[in-house]
């Protein structure tokens, strides 16, 4: 396992949930309903997750 780094999957993981933890508590404060806050906070952990993926890794071919 040369050349591992634990801390990218780290990063990874806590980035998305701290994402979808901000986007949920936001769209309570705006008065939507929990089971839409929790929908759209999931749709952004997934993109969020998915962008800090695409950084890592277009910095690691170069």
């Amino acid at each position: 396992m040369r050349g591992y780094n634990i801390s990218r999957p780290i990063m990874l993981i806590a980035i998305a949930l701290l994402t979808r933890l901000l986007v949920n508590s936001v769209c309570l404060m705006f008065g939507m309903s929990p089971e839409s806050a929790s929908s759209l906070a999931m749709i952004a952990m997934i993109i969020a997750g998915l962008v800090t993926y695409n950084r890592m890794m277009k910095r690691r071919r170069r």
